[in-house]
This record gives C-alpha cells, structure tokens and sequence, in this order.
C-alpha cells in the first residue's frame, strides 16, 4: 500500500507553480516600497538627531563665548571642544560641509523668543542644504531633504 500511495506522488501543476510566483510578485510589490521609505525615514531621523547635537555644542558654545558671537561652523565647534567630530552624514549627496554648515543664534524679538538657526549643507559641489531651518520649535523630518536640494 505504501508503495502504491508513493507512485501516486506527483509534482506541482504549471497553474499551481504560476499562482505562487504571482502571489510572490504581489508581496514584493507591496514591500520593497515600504523598506524604501522605512530607510529613508532613518536617514531623515540621523540628520534631525544630527542637527540637535550640533545645536546643543552651539548652545555650549554660547554660554562660554564672550565675544559676542552668534554664529559657529562645524569647524568652529570641533575646534573649539564642543563636538568630538563631524556628525557623518546619512544623505545622498556626502558629507557634512564643515565650513558651510552652520549654527546661529538668534536673539530674542520684540514679541518672540530667541532661537537657533541650523543650516547643514552637503559637501558635493554644487548640492544644497540637507537641514536649512531654525529651530523655534523642533526639527522634524519634513525639514529634511535627503538629496540636498533646498
């Protein structure tokens, strides 16, 4: 009997094998976008955890500043001890300008308080901004453009 019941044994039909390749598309197709956006949310959220720390180092570098100065690069804030490096950057258009990307503080208005001004700008000619922004009330990943292009 169990020999007879192993002859019977066949393989998947060609309907079988095409139905499984089309539910394996229709799984790709719905995921392999949703990976792509899930990475480039990471990527906006490092630029925005970025942007805080290189903030915070300004805010540092302002209570310690007693010339006046409102504004600080990259460079200024790594030379000056209020960053232990660079942030690296998770953009598509390199890294960190250290001279162009900027921090400024701006001064408490008539009917408004003071605030930090944060621009990151990438390191490949000719690209923009990943951060052009002032900090009023938070940086969110709306601020962002992962190519630079602001």
């Amino acid at each position: 009997m169990l020999k007879r019941f192993l002859k019977n044994e066949r393989g998947l039909t060609l309907i079988e094998l095409l139905a499984v390749i089309v539910i394996l598309g229709i799984i790709a197709a719905i995921a392999i976008p949703t990976i792509g956006n899930i990475i480039d949310n990471s990527k906006k959220d490092a630029h925005v955890a970025n942007a805080e720390e290189i903030i915070n180092a300004a805010r540092l570098a302002k209570t310690q500043d007693t010339s006046g100065t409102n504004s600080w690069s990259l460079n200024d804030l790594v030379k000056g001890g209020f960053l232990e490096s660079i942030p690296k950057s998770p953009g598509n258009k390199g890294a960190y300008d250290p001279d162009n990307s900027t921090v400024t503080f701006v001064p408490a208005a008539a009917n408004a308080s003071s605030y930090y001004q944060i621009k990151l700008k990438a390191s490949d000619n000719g690209a923009g901004y990943y951060i052009n922004t002032d900090n009023k009330h938070k940086i969110t990943r709306d601020d962002v453009s992962l190519d630079a292009t602001k």
